[in-house]
């Protein structure tokens, strides 16, 4: 008998609940099997649609979930009780989590019924993806008390998806993926151990419920191979560290997308066949094959891709597994001597940095020190040389760049975009949902939260009656705010240049010299990252390869205002100003930083903006006094660095 095909999935969701509502149940409708919700940044990091901080942000990388109102419409009629619903959300996880059980009651499905994941990986935030908001200690408690909370009440759930995607898609090695995401999974492990809220006999129970959400890249033999060690790492660290001996718990069961990083904007019609061949990495080997697959559009480099362009890729999905033959065989690498080697090669060297990380005192402390993020950044820049110098080849970039037009649709109708209108409607909803609401169940509901985040009790309960009282995304987090406090975690940017000995970067560093005689001092450049997005990979290349050459970086982290950039402008004295925008929302921070910039009386420094940016905006941004425009497209650093040379002498 064959196996039953993984879950489809495809990760959708942007502009409002209503229009995201609509393309859930077309994608449903054309044969996807669960749901992967994307939520936007001003949701993902605990902000209303109105705050300040999310001007610009609302429904751009994901659906705005503001309150009840908003799951109530997000689920419309989508029967819970009988969906698998994946959502991707980390620091406000048990917010929506209530959110959802919310809903799921209001429609009468019992919470046992319930199946999905919340991803809830607060670690990998602060090393890759950035939408954390407090320190790591409470932060980790919030994700035992969600363990702890579902295991009981709703023991179908996956309360954590420990994930190693954006590892990989920060530069991580097939090494790094495996021993950060397993260090991730012993730390949340061992805080539910000794929390008090889990009986040692149920830590098998709790094992059998943590999954993963991994990542596989071109090189598909060794994505392959990592993955059967994955299974046989967790197999072992359950066994050895945990005592569990139950077959079904011990079980490696994860989820994939597949990668996102080595999706070109250049010939992007070849992305089609770098994520079938990632897409084989996770379904061939039986032994260690995905419970669910979701695959990203071959457009998605340029933009938010069309309902169609999501449709081809779930046909990829739909075809292997019920067009070929895939599912009647067992596992076709079994005996295989060269896979075997591979494998063992990849958990010894696991295993050698689980040991490292252990000495430090585990994951927390790790990221803590900066050492996890540190380990990151040289990953991608590694990677990011190769490409430069030609020793990774990637196809249309470096390589075979001559092309034929493409048949493909092109520019501003070959990705969708989110209309203005979506964020003034989503605004006037959340008003309306706070002016009918009952203000004293509010309060009594945000007080009933202060007290649980103020103590030992579980935050799930309060969270839920929340909820349902019709307490807003923003005020949970506030609270949680006031209780928690904020963090900014390290860059991983370090402060000594890696004096590379490429001959390019040795001229730069010639021309660098002689900017700096005629400047009095070197040339500086202040890199800032305005806005909710938190996706550092290219702000951290760039002040890396910078600091290399021998400009003066300046480089604070993620999620500064436009004021704040300002603010370090008039402090810093830069000779360029650097802004990282890969949310989508570079016309409207652009437009406020130079505003902001102007305030403080800076009005001729050049200022160059990074991000995944249309021709069309580009166009636009140069017309507002944007001195340069990098796309995914630039991939040469040292061009960049040239060009920024001759912006700094400009600016002298």
């Amino acid at each position: 008998m064959a196996d039953k095909p993984w879950i489809f999935r495809t990760y959708a969701g942007h502009s409002t609940a209503k229009a995201s509502n609509a393309l859930y149940r077309e994608n449903l409708s054309r044969g996807q099997t669960g749901l992967s919700v994307a939520f936007d940044l001003p949701t993902q990091t605990g902000y209303d649609s109105d705050d300040p901080k999310a001007k610009g942000e609302v429904g751009k990388v994901g659906v705005p979930v503001a309150h009840l109102g908003d799951m109530r419409m997000l689920f419309d009629g989508i029967p819970l009780s009988g969906m698998n619903t994946s959502m991707t959300i980390n620091a406000t996880a048990p917010w929506l989590l209530a959110l959802y059980i919310a809903v799921a009651e209001e429609q009468g499905a019992a919470r046992a019924t319930l199946q999905g994941t919340t991803q809830n990986d607060i670690i990998k935030e602060y090393l890759a993806r950035g939408t954390y908001i407090f320190p790591p200690t409470p932060s980790l408690r919030l994700t035992a008390d969600t363990i702890a909370f579902t295991y009981r009440e709703l023991p179908k759930w996956n309360p954590v998806n420990v994930c190693s995607y954006h590892l990989q898609e920060a530069g991580a090695t097939p090494v790094q993926e495996l021993s950060y995401a397993l260090a991730s999974a012993i730390a949340i492990l061992d805080a539910v151990k000794n929390g008090g809220q889990v009986p040692a006999s149920d830590i098998g129970r709790v094992f059998g419920r943590i999954s993963f959400f991994v990542n596989a890249g071109i090189r598909f033999v060794t994505e392959m191979c990592k993955m059967r060690a994955f299974a046989e790492l967790w197999d072992e660290i359950g066994r050895t560290r945990y005592g569990v001996t139950e077959a079904k718990n011990l079980l490696f069961r994860y989820g994939v997308q597949v990668n996102s990083l080595g999706l070109t904007e250049q010939q992007p019609e070849n992305n089609v066949y770098r994520i079938l061949l990632e897409m084989l990495a996770v379904t061939l080997s039986k032994n260690a094959r995905a419970r669910s697959v979701q695959l990203p559009a071959w457009n998605e480099a340029l933009g938010l891709p069309r309902p169609w362009d999501q449709q081809w890729s779930l046909r990829a999905q739909q075809i292997l597994a019920l067009e070929t033959d895939l599912l009647e065989f067992p596992d076709l690498f079994d005996g295989s001597p060269v896979i075997a080697a591979k494998v063992e090669e990849l958990k010894r060297e696991a295993r050698t940095e689980l040991s490292r990380i252990d000495e430090m005192g585990g994951a927390l402390k790790a990221v803590e020190t900066g050492y996890l993020k540190e380990r990151l950044v040289e990953a991608n820049a590694m990677r990011v040389a190769a490409i430069e110098s030609g020793d990774q080849k990637v196809i249309g970039v470096n390589a075979y760049q001559e092309s034929a037009e493409s048949g493909l649709a092109s520019g501003e109708a070959a990705v969708v975009t989110v209309d203005a209108r979506a964020e003034r409607d989503q605004i006037e909803r959340l008003n309306a949902w706070r002016a009918k609401r009952d203000g004293k169940a509010v309060e009594k509901a945000l007080a009933d939260l202060s007290e649980a985040a103020r103590g030992k009790t579980n935050i799930m309960p309060a969270s839920i009656a929340a909820a349902k009282a019709g307490v807003t995304t923003g005020e949970w987090a506030g609270t949680l705010r006031a209780a928690f406090g904020e963090y900014r975690a390290p860059t991983g940017v370090a402060s000594n240049p890696r004096l590379s000995n490429d001959e390019t970067i040795g001229a730069l560093r010639e021309k660098t010299k002689a900017l700096a005689k005629r400047l009095g001092r070197a040339p500086a450049l202040l890199v800032a990252k305005p806005g909710l997005d938190g996706h550092s990979n290219g702000a951290e290349q760039i002040a890396s390869r910078a600091r290399d050459v021998g400009f003066a970086v300046v480089y604070e982290g993620i999620r500064l205002t436009p004021a704040e950039i300002a603010a370090q402008a008039r402090e810093k004295k830069p000779h360029v100003i650097g802004l990282s925008i890969l949310s989508g929302s570079h016309k409207e921070l652009v437009k406020e930083t130079l505003a902001e910039l102007a305030k403080a009386g800076i009005k001729d420094t050049p200022v160059i903006v990074g991000g995944i940016i249309p021709p069309e905006d580009e166009a636009a941004l140069k017309k507002s006094g944007v001195a340069g425009v990098y796309t995914p497209k630039d991939f040469n650093l040292n061009a960049i660095m040239g060009d920024m040379l001759e912006f700094a002498a400009r600016d002298s």
